[in-house]
């Protein structure tokens, strides 16, 4: 199942609230994830705003596509929009994954072990 990783801009005056928000997600919300499609869904937040989130998910677009025809995101969209130094939240940007330690580590045991003293 692939992870996806996104960042956002929260805006930095917002921040204590952005965080007393999300301690507390409506029931609603939650379940309109969960049936969507988000698994592992977690999102961390720096002292600048800079909030990264990380989902899995077995097709993103489908997902979303799911979230957003729940009646509940709308409403929670709106809440949340102001922020957003986009002003929508909609502004994602993925990340390209540039190194996966439990995949090179498969990659690796299935490669022969070089000789002592050998340097690969």
């Amino acid at each position: 199942m692939p992870r996806v990783c996104f960042t956002l801009q929260v805006r930095p005056d917002r921040l204590a609230e952005y965080r007393e928000r999300h301690a507390a997600v409506w029931p609603e919300m939650l379940h309109a994830l969960r049936d969507a499609g988000w698994r592992d869904y977690q999102l961390f937040l720096r002292d600048d705003g800079l909030l990264v989130g990380t989902v899995v998910t077995d097709d993103l677009a489908a997902a979303q596509a799911a979230v957003d025809a729940a009646a509940v995101s709308a409403r929670w969209e709106a809440e949340m929009a102001p922020f957003f130094q986009t002003g929508d939240g909609r502004g994602k940007s993925s990340l390209d994954l540039v190194f996966d330690l439990d995949a090179q580590l498969r990659a690796a045991a299935a490669e022969p072990t070089p000789p002592m003293g050998d340097t690969p």
